[in-house]
């Protein structure tokens, strides 16, 4: 006779849209969304010159201060984002794993509801799909998770500071051109 306690297999699910009924939002963690060098260095050489331009301004009208940047370090580091590994049981009866890619309100889900998941497969093979979309079926509720991306990171600051110098830069170049 067999003593072993039967439990059912965590599988991955491979379809798009997997509706099911909601068995468990277990511990979320935090994970780093990757900046890319080329991007990062462009952002920062364009705001660098309307960084250096407003120096001088400073130093002319000697008002001093300045808002407190972050270094290179930093900004490559990249955002953190919260993962929540969130367990299905689909129609079929199968116990399945996806994950959940930010913050949801806290009344959004609970276990039990009836949801319709819309999935997205990660860069990574290792990891389960990603959760894109969820209708709890159970409130009516249509929920999107967000999460912080490179320009959020950034900050529309830098980002301003960014394009203004680009545009100098265009300028500068137009008008070399033309002589």
């Amino acid at each position: 006779m067999d003593t072993e306690l039967y439990t059912r297999r965590v599988v991955r699910p491979t379809e798009r849209v997997v509706t099911g009924r909601l068995v468990r939002l277990m511990e979320g963690y935090a994970r780093e969304v990757r900046v890319g060098q080329p991007a990062l260095v462009a952002v920062l050489t364009a705001a660098g010159v309307v960084g250096l331009l407003l120096k001088v301004v400073r130093a002319l009208l000697s008002s001093g201060g300045g808002g407190a940047r972050r270094s290179f370090k930093e900004l490559k580091k990249g955002p953190e984002f919260l993962v929540t590994p969130v367990r299905v049981r689909d129609a079929t009866g199968r116990l399945v794993e996806v994950e959940l890619h930010g913050h949801l309100p806290q009344s959004a889900l609970h276990p039990g509801d009836h949801v319709q998941l819309t999935l997205r497969a990660q860069r990574d093979e290792d990891l389960p799909p990603r959760i894109e979309r969820i209708v709890n079926l159970t409130t009516g509720q249509l929920l999107t998770p967000r999460t912080a991306t490179l320009w959020s990171h950034l900050g529309p600051a830098l980002l301003l500071q960014a394009m203004l110098g680009a545009v100098l830069l265009f300028g500068v170049a137009a008008c070399s051109a033309l002589t």
